[in-house]
């Protein structure tokens, strides 16, 4: 009887396969080797998956409230501490600006110290500055704690989505992404309603409330979220992975070309220099940032990783998300004030009026997730998407004063439709073809381009609104009124709550309505031709399969 082989087994690991592998065996026994194949354990909806998901709704939501809630109140705020029209202005914009500029870092910083901790330095954050503005006793103090607040507000916004990318397969996270995106957009949608409110009654406690919501997240916190994260070896190694020289280009390039973007054309002619320079230094400072991301002698840790745009898949996520951030800004910024100077309904019933756009978001990125869970198919939702930002714009630019409540309700849902299902589909669209060590960059890059997507929403908006009020000017009669709208006044105008109805002329009053209702009309088919472009985007688009499970290096710990 010939003598049996020796066999050596020798284990390898390899992601989330494992192969056994005989090794030693003589040339007729290969038929001997075998392969075990071991999937990862699939994806448990545990209550500790539920508890982390609904603290990170309820800071959605605190954090979308937050960048609007002071629109109603500021002008009580005004009178209490002083500060002028410059703290109408920075009240706002500090809090965007930091929340905003300094998101790629966050995503970066999350690879390096790992989700828990920074997640529980920005709740801090965010409770500070809420503490600070509740107590500011000066405009200064005031300003100084929204950009504490803001800072905090970014890394929530950045971290949110990470950690629900890391304890959630990529099959299984549009449920949660919908929601947590509805989150967002209620709180920012009621935020007016509530600051006003509060304003009637004490308006520090439109910082304050932030307080024990804050205290309470971060108690839980603490105690759910463990997640997995290998130490570095020591401090100093952890921060030379930390992309400082990034962010010094980065921040200030981006706040100055917000800067230039958001008062440009309202606070200053876009033509004054007071524009054009920070335009200039914000895309300079941008440009010189990508190269230096580009050169790995010069950074050797990039915070926004060129690598991140060299598949198509992504690059069109990047792209869809920031079209759709367009979209639904411009809609937010504008369709209240359809109410206001076509319908002449108060700013604060404006926001009433615009519940029906906010509040059908939920059920639409609700069945947006399931179908996403469920089949795994990102590009029919975009598609349906965006055809119907097409239809729903096309039709918001039929609204007149003669428009019915039902007309102009029911056409607030269908764009409300498909800014759910874009909004919950693009960022798993946009990581699937990235590997899983990108997913912190990629998702904070994700966040910034959304952000910057909303200032464009503005900007755009903002400048054929003001053109086109300057177009029909010549409907009004009274040269006087005209001068009221005239070089980017209008809309300030229409805000004001008495503006257009404290307007004595009748036949006045309706040539002002008349002009309005042709700008804005303009808007609606402005918005339409993005949703086009956003819409013959989707064919570059490659389709690949959402993995039901996924292996991460900063998964939940496993519960005994």
């Amino acid at each position: 009887m010939p003598e049996s082989p020796v066999v050596e087994v020798s284990p390898t690991k390899m992601n989330d396969i494992e192969i056994t592998i005989a090794t030693n065996l003589p040339d007729d026994s290969k038929d001997v080797e075998k392969e075990v194949v071991s999937e990862p354990p699939a994806f448990k909806h545990t209550w500790s998956v539920w508890s982390i998901f609904l603290v990170l709704c309820l800071f959605s939501f605190l954090s979308g409230l937050d960048g609007t809630i002071v629109t109603t109140s500021l002008p009580t705020i005004i009178r209490e501490i002083g500060g002028g029209e410059q703290l109408y202005l920075w009240t706002a914009q500090s809090f965007f600006f930091s929340s905003t500029a300094p998101q790629p870092l966050f995503g970066q910083i999350a690879n390096v110290f790992g989700r828990r901790n920074p997640f529980l330095v920005t709740i801090a954050l965010f409770a500070l500055g809420s503490g600070l503005s509740g107590g500011a006793t000066s405009a200064a103090m005031l300003i100084v704690g929204r950009i504490v607040q803001g800072l905090g507000a970014g890394g929530l916004y950045v971290l949110s989505d990470i950690i629900i990318c890391d304890i959630v397969p990529p099959r299984h996270r549009g449920p949660y992404l919908s929601v947590v995106v509805s989150t967002a957009g209620i709180g920012a949608t009621i935020g007016p309603v509530v600051g006003g409110a509060l304003a009637d009654s004490n308006w520090r406690w439109v910082f304050y409330l932030n307080l024990p919501i804050s205290i309470l997240g971060f108690i839980v916190m603490i105690l759910l979220l463990k997640v997995k994260h290998k130490r570095n070896p020591t401090w100093l190694y952890a921060l030379k992975r930390v992309d400082f020289l990034g962010a010094f280009i980065f921040i200030p390039s981006m706040i100055s070309l917000f800067l230039g973007l958001i008062t440009g054309g309202i606070q200053q002619p876009w033509s004054s220099w007071r524009t054009i320079l920070p335009l200039i230094l914000g895309v300079f400072g941008w440009l010189l940032y990508h190269f230096h991301q580009a050169t790995p002698s010069l950074c050797p840790f990039p915070s926004t990783p060129p690598r991140l745009f060299t598949n198509r898949t992504s690059v069109i996520g990047f792209l869809l998300i920031f079209l759709s951030s367009i979209i639904l800004q411009s809609i937010a910024y504008f369709l209240p004030l359809y109410f206001q100077a076509v319908k002449l309904v108060s700013p604060l019933l404006s926001g009433v009026y615009y519940l029906p756009f906010a509040l059908a978001i939920i059920p639409f990125a609700g069945s947006a997730g399931f179908l996403l869970s469920k089949y795994g198919r990102y590009i029919p939702l975009h598609y349906c998407g965006f055809a119907l930002l097409v239809l729903g714009s096309g039709l918001l630019s039929t609204l007149t004063v003669q428009s019915s409540r039902a007309a102009w309700i029911g056409f607030q849902i269908i764009p409300s439709a498909g800014i759910a299902l874009v909004f919950t589909a693009t960022m798993p669209s946009t990581l699937v073809a990235l590997e899983e060590a990108d997913v912190a960059v990629a998702t904070a890059t994700y966040s910034f381009v959304r952000s910057f997507g909303f200032v464009w929403g503005v900007t755009i908006a903002g400048v054929v609104f003001n053109g086109q009020v300057d177009t029909y000017l010549y409907l009004v009669k009274d040269e006087g009124v005209r001068g009221l709208l005239r070089g980017g006044a209008a809309y300030a105008f229409a805000a004001s709550g008495e503006g257009i109805k404290g307007l004595a002329d009748e036949s006045t009053k309706g040539q002002v309505i008349e002009v309005y209702a042709r700008a804005l009309r303009v808007i609606w088919l402005v918005v339409m031709t993005i949703a086009l472009v956003g819409l013959l985007c989707i064919p570059v688009e490659r389709r690949i399969d959402l993995r039901k499970s996924h292996v991460t290096e900063f998964g939940l710990e496993e519960e005994n």
